[in-house]
C-alpha cells in the first residue's frame, strides 16, 4: 500500500503547448476506465502502450489517499476496459516535466469527450509541502471534484456549460 499526496491545477494552454513545442516534449498516451466507482473506494484498468495497471484508490482527504496498483497483462485490461466499463473510457497524453526542485510534474492533455481540458498533478512527500507553480499553471483544483478523472468519465469535460468550465 502506498499513501498519495498529490496536488492538481488546470493549465492555461497557450502556454503548455507553446512548451511544449519549445522543448520538443513527447508525451505517452494512456486510456483508463472505471471498474468500481464507490463511495469509499475505485477501481481503475489502465493502458499506456504495452503496459496496464489495475489501480484501487481510497477516497481523497486533503489530496492525501491510499492507493493499491499492479500490473495485469494488457490483453486483460482490453477486455475489462471493453466489457466492463459502463462509462465513458478516459483518453490522455501524459507529460513529465522536470522541475528545478526535487520532483517532475505529470501533464494530462484529455482527448475525446474530455478535449480541451489540460490537468497537471504535483506528487509530494509531505501534506502542505511547500510548491513553486510553473508559469503555466493557471488554477488549483485539488478539492474540486469535478475533475476527478472517474467524474470526467461520469461527466465529461465536453458536456459541461460555459459557466461549469470557468
Amino acid at each position: 500500500m502506498a499513501i498519495e499526496i498529490e496536488r492538481r491545477f488546470l493549465v492555461k494552454p497557450d502556454a503548455w503547448h507553446q512548451l511544449v513545442s519549445q522543448q520538443k516534449l513527447k508525451g505517452k498516451r494512456y486510456v483508463q476506465g472505471y471498474l468500481c466507482m464507490g463511495e469509499k473506494a475505485v477501481i481503475r484498468v489502465r493502458i499506456a502502450d504495452t503496459q496496464a495497471w489495475i489501480t484501487i484508490k481510497g477516497k481523497t482527504s486533503h489530496a492525501t489517499r491510499i492507493e493499491f496498483e499492479y500490473p495485469i497483462p494488457v490483453a486483460d485490461a482490453q477486455q475489462m476496459l471493453r466489457q466492463l466499463t459502463a462509462n465513458t473510457l478516459i483518453q490522455k497524453t501524459r507529460y513529465h516535466l522536470a522541475t528545478d526542485e526535487d520532483g517532475y510534474w505529470e501533464v494530462d492533455v484529455f482527448h475525446d469527450e474530455n478535449e480541451g481540458l489540460i490537468i497537471a498533478e504535483r506528487e509530494l512527500m509531505l501534506p502542505g509541502q511547500f510548491l513553486i507553480l510553473p508559469e503555466w499553471i493557471d488554477r488549483e483544483i485539488t478539492e474540486d471534484p469535478r475533475f476527478y478523472n472517474m467524474n470526467l468519465a461520469l461527466h465529461p469535460f465536453k458536456n459541461w456549460s460555459h459557466e461549469l468550465k470557468s
